[in-house]
Formats: structure tokens, sequence, C-alpha cells
């Protein structure tokens, strides 16, 4: 279907018609300048009537061309179905003080959890296309990194910038589910789902994990979390090598009751296998579907108006100009001729 998105753009039509209507200014009394044809034949040329008639009609046209483009004539297609589904997940992610601990591995080279997490997580957004994602960083307290927004690139981004240490060194879990909640409490519709990962305890936060989790089950979140970190170390010393448990502080019990408690799963990730493979579990989770959208694909049409109005306007001007050389031209040959 055709239509003009801007049809009160006609009403300018008539506005020449209204500046011809109006009275003439007096004109000055004094002499005018009278200047001299430059060019043999150019002035008939210009006061001939029928020439006058042609760029009055080419005026018209190139107007009326004009306040068409201004309209903007546009082709609307038929009704297409666009499905209205999508996840809305946050991501929380720890950033205290021990997940330095170099204890993870990402092709082949020693890295701390932070880096580990980034390069799996990274893959994850970028799988996510459709849906909604926020990200939240803690540590002594929580803080909201990005909003739920379908600009995956932002928060891959945003994530890639954050640094161990940058909100204390502590563990803020409650704070971290508490926040997510908060950010959710106004989006009935959404499936309310909260990543949580970290690698240790709660020792930080103005609220405790146990209040968090009944925030979550008040308001339908459904929280999975993820315990990060080896279960085997060996560090080596002056006195030879021992190995260890760089996980020891991590709070199964709770991460588990949080979890389960609200309808999600508790998870543990040992490597980046592991961790990929929970991320490719939480890729099953069901999107929140939604009435589906009818949209009218759109095709801009006022360049051609447009376009053949500027033709209309330099090609009678260009015509002048070359008119103008060939009459130079043909009068310096005629004068070398004489001569």
């Amino acid at each position: 279907m055709f239509e003009f998105s801007w049809w009160w753009a006609w009403f300018a039509l008539p506005l020449p018609l209204l500046f011809m209507l109006l009275p003439a200014l007096p004109r000055s009394q004094g002499a005018a300048l009278k200047v001299p044809a430059l060019i043999p034949g150019s002035e008939s040329a210009v006061n001939k009537p029928g020439r006058s008639r042609w760029l009055t009609l080419i005026a018209v046209i190139s107007w009326t061309l004009l306040v068409c483009a201004a309209a903007r004539p546009q082709w609307l297609g038929e009704p297409v179905s666009i499905p209205n589904e999508g996840r809305e997940l946050m991501l929380a992610v720890d950033l205290s003080g021990s997940m330095k601990i170099d204890d993870m591995e990402v092709n082949g080279r020693q890295v701390n959890r932070l880096v580990m997490i980034k390069s799996v997580l990274h893959d994850f957004i970028e799988r996510r296309v459709g849906d909604r994602l926020g990200l939240i960083l803690f540590a002594d307290t929580a803080y909201l990194q990005a909003p739920l927004t379908y600009d995956r690139q932002t928060v891959a981004t945003l994530l890639d910038e954050s640094v161990i240490g940058l909100v204390g060194e502590q563990t803020a879990i409650g704070d971290a589910i508490g926040l997510a909640v908060k950010r959710f409490k106004k989006r009935e519709d959404s499936n309310k789902v909260v990543i949580l990962l970290t690698d240790g305890q709660n020792t930080a936060g103005n609220i405790t994990p146990e209040q968090a989790k009944e925030l979550a089950i008040e308001s339908g979140a459904t929280v999975y979390t993820i315990g990060v970190g080896a279960d085997k170390m060996l560090i080596r010393s002056f006195f030879g090598s021992r190995q260890v448990n760089p996980s020891q502080e991590l709070d199964e019990d709770m991460l588990t009751d949080l979890a389960e408690s609200t309808g999600g799963q508790y998870f543990r990730a040992r490597n980046a296998q592991e961790l990929n493979s929970i991320y490719e579990t939480l890729d099953k989770l069901e999107p929140v579907e939604g009435e589906a959208r009818k949209l009218r694909p759109r095709t801009a049409l006022f360049f051609y108006p447009l376009s053949l109005a500027l033709l209309l306007t330099v090609l009678p001007a260009l015509l002048y100009c070359f008119k103008n050389i060939w009459y130079r031209v043909s009068g310096r040959t005629r004068a070398g001729g004489q001569a």
C-alpha cells in the first residue's frame, strides 16, 4: 500500500502562488544600473516568451516534486507476524579477592577464576540472541553494571572491563541477589532468572542470603548458582610441592539451598569445560512467549521525486552554461577566420 508519512507537507504546495499574488513592492525612482549583455544573443534568448514558459513549467514541476519528497512517500508491505519471546537473565559475577586464585586453565594457559569466567561467559552472552541481559558486579556490595538490555555487545564489553577488587575484597552474595530481584520488580511478565557466579561464601553486605532467598521467592525469581573453583591445586615452595583445596571456603550448602528454594539449580564449575556445559544447560531455559506482534515493512520512496527535482533544477543551468561556452568558442573561431 502506498502512502505519505507526512501528508500535511502538501499544504506547502500553493506557497509560490500566494507569493505571486502579494502586492508588488514600490520601485525606487532613482536610475537603475543597466548591464549590457556580455554574450551576443543571450538577452534576447532569455526574454523569449517560449523560453519563459518552459522555465516556469520546470519550476512548477520541481516545486511539486520537492513537496512530494517532503511528504515522505513510502510503500507499506504486507503485515508480518513476529513472535515476541525471549529470556530475561540477570548475571551476577563475583569480583572478590579470592577470584585472583590461578587454579583455572584456558587454552592450555593457567589463569585466575575471573579470566576463565570471562572467556566462557562471553560465548554464553553471544548466544543470547533475542534475550535481555543485565550485569551485576559484587564484592563488598553489589553494583548494577548494565540494566536489562538487548545490547549483548555492551554487556560483554562491561564484563571484559571488570577487574578484581573494583568493588572491594569480600563477598556480598545477599546484596547481589537482592539487587537483581529489585531490577525485576516492575516486570510481571518476565521469567526473572538470576545466574550467580561466586567462589566463596557470604562475608559482607546489608542483606543475608536467607533474606535474599525470601525476596526471590516472594517476587517469583529463579536463581541459578554456580560455584567456581578447582578442588585440587599444586603449590610449589622452597620446601617442595603440596596439594591444597583452593575452594575450601566455597559455601556449597548455602548456594544449593538458595537455588533449589527458588526453583533453580546449583552447579559446580571446577574448570572451563564444566562451566561451558553448565551454560549449555542454562540455554534450555524456557523463554517467555508473549503475544505475537505484527509489523509492516516500510520502503522509503522520497529519493525518487527528490532526485528528479534536482535533475530538473540543474539541467537547465547546465544547458545554459554549455550554450554560453559554445557562443564563446564559436565567436573566437569566427574572429580568427576573419583575421
